[in-house]
């Protein structure tokens, strides 16, 4: 397999490659100066350097197919970009007016799912309430690590 010369190189995924690098050396570097530690089971920095990790392995797997893109990238889908900018937005609004990490990443799922082709909803509101509420009992029960609540999560 040949790579492609600098002049054919994807530079759009070349930057989200250098951007996610960026990320993850900002979070390694948050994880690395944090004060609190955990007396007994995983702390908050052991989860940011797994996060940091995490983002340097997706950045490097973007880096490298930059190099080595072998045509040209399809269209771009800005109806599933708006579906997923719909669940980004669903979950910061969730959160900044304190309704909570379950209902926020409930909306998250569905409208990533709609951004996939899926068009069963109610299904995947259940599913994403499932999934939302497995990660905040493992997080906030398991691991001592407090997401956002809400109301929903106060009754947990």
């Amino acid at each position: 397999m040949s790579t492609l010369p600098a002049s054919r190189m994807h530079k759009p995924t070349l930057t989200i490659g250098i951007a996610l690098f960026a990320i993850a050396l900002i979070t390694w570097h948050d994880a690395s100066t944090m004060q609190i530690r955990a007396s007994y089971g995983m702390g908050a920095d052991a989860a940011s350097y797994f996060v940091a990790a995490f983002l340097a392995v997706l950045g490097a797997g973007h880096i490298l197919a930059a190099f080595r893109w072998a045509s040209e990238p399809g269209q771009s889908d800005w109806k599933a970009v708006g579906w997923v900018s719909l669940g980004l937005i669903s979950l910061i609004g969730a959160l900044w007016f304190q309704i909570g990490f379950i209902p926020g990443s409930t909306l998250l799922f569905a409208f990533t799912a709609r951004a996939f082709g899926r068009r069963a909803l109610i299904a995947d509101l259940i599913l994403g309430l499932v999934l939302a509420t497995g990660i905040f009992l493992l997080f906030n029960k398991l691991l001592t690590l407090a997401l956002p609540m809400g109301p929903l999560e106060r009754l947990l």
